[in-house]
Parts: structure tokens; sequence; C-alpha cells
């Protein structure tokens, strides 16, 4: 947080890179434009967005925007459908592995907004909006408060970061 002329505090603009999978682009647009729409009414702004084309290829793309020093958090987006194997699982389970582990090496939050695995296409459909926008969400709050934690100093009573 930094402070104005009069002393009060003021929120950085939190900057976010979003990377969103072509593949079910049916829904991931919808998650795409519900994201970018939740992040301005959050007063973030939107640096990047890059088109993967499938959900296991979002993390190569997400580190590629955590390196950048414009980028305060990448969002993931994409919506992992059920086929006719576990495949979906797989996919899955390994792309939220590697967004934490990214997270974790960059020191850059990464949120996840990616549904399924186990959904059919209406279910997909029916969770647009609460993938984008809880995946906007936290990446903003995430940033800010590891901003505010930086800047934060011990000095005899409990430091509260919010």
């Amino acid at each position: 947080m930094r402070r104005c002329a009069w002393g009060r505090r003021v929120a950085e603009v939190i900057r976010l890179g979003i990377v969103v999978s072509e593949f079910n682009y049916d829904v991931t647009y919808l998650m795409l434009q519900r994201a970018m729409s939740h992040a301005k009414f959050l007063g973030a702004v939107v640096t990047y967005v890059v088109k993967a084309p499938g959900a296991y290829d979002i993390p190569l793309l997400a580190e590629r925007l955590l390196r950048k020093d414009d980028v305060d958090a990448v969002v993931a987006l994409g919506a992992i459908i059920t086929g006719a194997t576990k495949h979906d699982e797989v996919i899955a389970h390994q792309v939220a592995r590697k967004l934490v582990d990214l997270a974790e090496k960059y020191g850059k939050p990464v949120t996840l907004g990616i549904s399924g695995p186990g959904m059919n296409r209406m279910q997909a459909l029916e969770r647009v909006d609460d993938y984008a926008r809880r995946a906007v969400e936290a990446a903003i709050k995430l940033a800010r408060r590891m901003k505010a934690l930086e800047e934060a100093k011990f000095s005899g009573e409990t430091v509260f970061i919010e």
C-alpha cells in the first residue's frame, strides 16, 4: 500500500496476466469475458491475455507471464470436460500441481480458474461465472496481501494483513 498526499492508504493497481485455454472455447471464451470485466470492476488491469491450445499447455505460458515485471499475478482459465476415459483427471491434477509449483517458484500468485474434471459441457457452462470471478478475486487479493506483507513491519502489536 502506498499513501497519497493527505496520508490515506491507496491500493496499488494490480496487473494481471491471463492464460486461457482454446480447447472448449465456447466455455473458456465466456470465462475470459467474465474475468476481464471482473478485473476491471475490482480496479485491476489486465496487461496480457495469452491463449493456450489446451489446459495442459497453460503452465508453460503462465511461467512466461510470471517472468514479466508488469505482471503481479496470473489467472489460469480453462474447462476440462469428461470424455470416455480418465484423461480429464490426469490433465486437471497435473495442471493444478504445476501452477502451484510456479507460484512458489516465482513468488507471485497463480490462481486456478479451471473447471473440471468430472463434468460435462452443461456443467462447465453453469460454472463459467463462478470460476472466472473467483480466480480473478483470489489473484487480486493475494497480490495485494503479498505486497502489504512485504511492506509490513512488526512494532510490538500484531500486524493484520487483510
